[in-house]
């Protein structure tokens, strides 16, 4: 995984947007985000075991690609990119492929994680967040949930929200 500060220009998000400036793990740490790697042959006996210790029951597998989602792709692609929050943790695992996930550091920045198969990323609830596929325009991740899916993005700005403020006291108490 290689995380780094978001160049901010307004080219095509499947860009790497590098800005040449890395941030180092325990800092993305401070935001409450947590990675791994799981790679291997225990790869999902690694990824089974985070899950039942975080108490996600519910999983599934979602391929974004223009093969695999047709005319709705770009749609959707757009739509990923679109900032917003969610009222759970979001946990992703990549099968195969890459992506981007972008996440807002305390100052406002935009921090990008570059994931890549083997990389798993779980975001906290009321994080600022937003996600693009790669140039190679496909990913296949596992979705991880607590009970049944729910993927109600909430767009920014909803600050007042519980989970953001919950959110901002966590990170501002470290």
């Amino acid at each position: 995984m290689k995380v780094y500060y978001h160049d901010n220009t307004a080219e095509d998000q499947r860009l790497d947007h590098d800005a040449g400036v890395e941030v180092p793990p325990e800092a993305v740490a401070k935001l409450g985000v947590l990675a791994y790697n799981f790679s291997g042959a225990t790869a999902l006996d690694n990824v089974n075991s985070l899950a039942k210790a975080r108490g996600y029951k519910n999983q599934d597998v979602i391929t974004i690609s223009p093969a695999s989602m047709g005319d709705v792709y770009e749609e959707k692609v757009k739509m990923f990119y679109k900032e917003h929050l969610h009222e759970d943790e979001e946990i992703r695992y990549v099968v195969e492929g890459e992506g981007f996930f972008d996440v807002r550091d305390v100052e406002d920045r935009w921090v990008r994680l570059k994931l890549d198969a083997g990389d798993l990323i779980i975001l906290p609830a009321g994080i600022y967040h937003r996600f693009s596929t790669t140039s190679s325009d496909y990913i296949k991740a596992m979705r991880l949930f607590k009970d049944e899916p729910k993927w109600t993005p909430l767009p920014r700005p909803c600050d007042d929200n519980q989970y953001r403020v919950e959110y901002l006291q966590s990170i501002t108490a470290n």
